[in-house]
């Protein structure tokens, strides 16, 4: 599968994020993270990289396409964000007075900002605000976006890494329609993922997560979501550590299944050799 769709418009850092995986893919934009997800669900033969949450601004917000359309996780990839400001060539850093990007992005960089006294404006995505900065060629107007952004639109890197943190990294999950799973390998890292409803009884949670704490199962990640429509029914996002295959996480995983009313395993998948540092 050599197709990755990705939010956003080129020059974007999950379209970095694509390069860095595979650069001899065909890369694709979508608007809309639906628009990834759908067209990844009606096409065997591609896949999908979404940007899933950041370390210093938590989650991004796609858990309800995660839910909606249950597409298996083959991997996932840390990128060190590094943010810079961008302007039209020639530009002094004293002449801008404005800056556009996505809200986390101008979050991310909150400290430069207000340094430089820029008065901010939030904008869809990164590279879509480099874009318009590059079409309207004002030097007083600026973006905050990737390197690739500069180069594809033909800017300049005013200034480099401007981030408020050093060690800024978004999480990306590669997802696709096709169910895929590595052997297991007993030398290896893995993490499963899944999500899970529960059966609605008192103390349900409390009860459900008892087999990971008795079969030595580490959870990296739990978190609840609404059901559609409603505030009193919730979905669990899950990561632990652990293959699937690896007979205490089977254990701990038909002890959740006694108090589920869904279950469904999202990926199981090599861990990125970041979690280890």
């Amino acid at each position: 599968m050599n197709k990755f769709f990705f939010q956003g418009t080129y020059g974007a850092y999950s379209h970095l994020a694509a390069l860095s995986i595979n650069p001899e893919a065909e890369i694709i934009p979508c608007k809309t993270f639906d628009e990834c997800f759908l067209r990844a669900s009606k096409d065997d033969d591609s896949k999908i990289i979404i940007p899933e949450s950041n370390r210093i601004t938590g989650n991004i917000g796609i858990e309800y396409l995660i839910f909606e359309y249950r597409l298996n996780i083959y991997s996932e990839y840390f990128l060190k964000i590094e943010h810079n400001l961008l302007g039209i060539p020639g530009t002094k850093i004293s002449e801008i007075k404005e800056v556009y990007s996505h809200a986390q992005a101008l979050s991310q960089c909150s400290k430069f900002i207000k340094q430089n006294r820029l008065i901010e404006h939030v904008r869809a995505d990164t590279a879509g605000s480099a874009e318009m900065i590059s079409k309207n060629k004002d030097k007083g107007k600026s973006a905050i976006a990737s390197s690739l952004s500069a180069k594809t639109y033909n800017l300049e890197i005013i200034k480099k890494n401007i981030e408020n943190e050093k060690s800024n990294f978004t999480r990306f999950l590669i997802m696709g329609k096709n169910v895929y799973q590595p052997k297991f390998d007993k030398e290896k890292k893995y993490i499963t993922s899944f999500l899970f409803k529960l059966k609605s009884k008192p103390a349900a949670l409390y009860q459900s997560l008892g087999g990971f704490a008795i079969n030595g199962v580490n959870l990296t990640k739990l978190q609840s979501y609404p059901e559609k429509n409603t505030f009193d029914s919730y979905f669990f996002l899950c990561d632990l550590d652990g293959h699937i295959e690896d007979r205490k996480v089977q254990k701990s995983l038909e002890e959740l299944g006694l108090h589920c009313q869904d279950f469904h395993v999202l990926g199981v998948f090599e861990a990125d050799k970041l979690r280890e540092k």
